[in-house]
C-alpha cells in the first residue's frame, strides 16, 4: 500500500489554507494522542501527523514539498514508481521520456504548420493574386468602349475565370483545419476571400447595367482584399 502523503495524513486538500491545516492537526492530535483517548492511541499515527504538520505549517517547506509531489506525479504519469526506493535511473529515464514527448509534440506541431502553409496558405494566396492582379488591366481595356460587345465579353470571361478561381480557393481553404498558431494568417485569408467574393458580385452587377458605381465599388473591395492578402503574408513571415 502506498504511503500517504502529508495532505492525506492530515486529511486535508492540497489547496487547504494554513488555518485549515492547523485545525486538522489539532483535531487529529487530540484523537490519536495517548492522553486524549486510549481507544485510538497510535504512536506511529501521531508521529506521522506531527511530521506532516511540521512540513505543511511552514509556507517555505510546504512549497518545497508541493514541488516534490508534482515531480512524483509526473513520474507516475510516465509509468515509473515514486516510492522511497525510486532509483536514480528511473528518475533519469522519466526525465528523458518527458523531454522526448515534448520534443515529439513540438516537431508534430511544426509539421502541421508547414503542411497548412504548403497546402492551404500558398495555393490560396496564389489564386487570390491571379484574381486581383488582372483587374486594372481588364478595366483599362474595357474603358476604350464599355458598350463594345467583344470588349465586354472579354471582361465577362475574366469574371467567370475569377469565380472559378475563387471557388477553388475557398475549397482549398476549407480542406483542412488551421493549427492554432496560424489563426491570424487564416483570419486574414478568410476575410480576404469574402472581400473578393463581394467584389466580383459588384463587378458582375456592372456588366448587367453599365452602372459605374458597381465598377468603383468592386475596385475598392479588391483593393481591400489585396491589403488583407498582404497582412496574411506578413503574419506568415512572422511564423519563421
Amino acid at each position: 500500500m502506498a504511503k500517504p502523503n502529508h495532505y492525506e495524513t492530515l486529511q486535508v486538500s492540497p489547496t487547504a489554507s494554513q488555518h485549515e491545516i492547523k485545525q486538522a492537526y489539532r483535531r487529529l492530535a487530540k484523537l490519536f494522542h495517548p492522553d486524549s483517548n486510549r481507544k485510538t492511541v497510535s504512536h506511529d499515527r501521531i508521529a506521522g501527523i506531527n511530521v506532516a504538520y511540521e512540513v505543511l505549517s511552514d509556507p517555505q517547506s510546504r512549497r518545497s514539498y508541493d514541488r516534490q509531489l508534482s515531480a512524483h506525479a509526473q513520474l507516475e504519469a510516465a509509468g515509473f514508481s515514486v516510492g522511497e526506493q525510486t532509483s536514480r535511473q528511473e528518475r533519469t529515464a522519466a526525465a528523458q521520456a518527458h523531454y522526448q514527448k515534448q520534443k515529439k509534440s513540438a516537431k508534430q506541431a511544426d509539421e502541421e504548420i508547414q503542411q497548412w502553409l504548403n497546402y492551404v496558405y500558398s495555393p490560396v494566396c496564389r489564386l487570390i493574386q491571379q484574381i486581383l492582379s488582372p483587374l486594372n488591366r481588364q478595366i483599362d481595356r474595357l474603358s476604350a468602349d464599355p458598350f463594345d460587345d467583344d470588349l465586354m465579353q472579354g471582361f465577362q470571361d475574366y469574371l467567370e475565370d475569377c469565380q472559378e478561381r475563387l471557388q477553388r480557393a475557398e475549397k482549398t481553404f476549407r480542406s483542412r483545419p488551421n493549427p492554432a498558431t496560424v489563426a491570424g494568417v487564416a483570419a486574414h485569408l478568410y476575410y480576404c476571400l469574402n472581400q473578393v467574393g463581394d467584389g466580383l458580385e459588384q463587378l458582375e452587377f456592372f456588366t448587367a447595367n453599365y452602372d459605374e458605381h458597381y465598377l468603383h465599388v468592386g475596385q475598392e473591395l479588391f483593393r481591400i482584399a489585396a491589403g488583407l492578402r498582404k497582412e496574411a503574408q506578413a503574419a506568415a513571415r512572422d511564423l519563421d
